[in-house]
């Protein structure tokens, strides 16, 4: 992995933070869009299901008051409020942490879980719950679980920064 010196050449003026202000915003717009569409412009919350290809992906409307797959979900108002005060200080550490790095792909990444856990804790904030919706399924397996470009994102970013080269060992 290079840094971002290397990758950017030694005369570009590079701002980490802006950088992570950049990706966290487009993938928390982004999210933010394709939520308030299947929600209210095509009323998944009150049709609950929409086949969008046929075997492959669906609209399945989940409200989700927990974290992945449902855990820790128990309708309860403090639950809510400790997700979204826990969500927002883990996304405050991984900014402070992600702008010390000397590595774009780590900045992408850490952009990558920021803009999909504010666009989840938005929806806790608007909702109550994290409105969950895409569903893949394949090769006739049921798949019961519905997700976001939130999740997506989060996922992406905590995958890369696990299995990216330690930004230390770069030259």
């Amino acid at each position: 992995m290079m840094s971002m010196k290397k990758y950017f050449g030694t005369n570009v003026k590079f701002k980490p933070i802006m950088v992570i202000v950049l990706i966290s915003s487009f993938i928390f717009i982004l999210d933010q869009l394709t939520k308030f569409f299947v929600v209210h412009i095509l009323d998944l919350s009150g049709r609950l299901s929409i086949t969008v290809i046929s075997g492959f992906i669906n609209f399945n409307m989940a409200w989700n008051e927990g974290i992945n797959f449902g855990l820790f979900a128990n309708s309860s108002e403090i639950m809510r409020i400790i997700l979204i005060i826990v969500s927002i200080l883990i996304c405050i550490g991984i900014f402070f942490w992600a702008i010390k790095q000397n590595s774009i792909l780590l900045l992408i990444f850490s952009s990558a879980i920021i803009g999909g856990a504010i666009g989840n804790v938005v929806d806790r904030i608007i909702y109550g719950a994290v409105a969950d919706f895409l569903n893949i399924t394949c090769c006739g397996v049921y798949n019961p679980y519905s997700f976001n470009i939130a999740d997506i994102s989060i996922f992406f970013g905590v995958v890369g920064i696990i299995f990216s080269p330690n930004s230390k060992n770069q030259n």
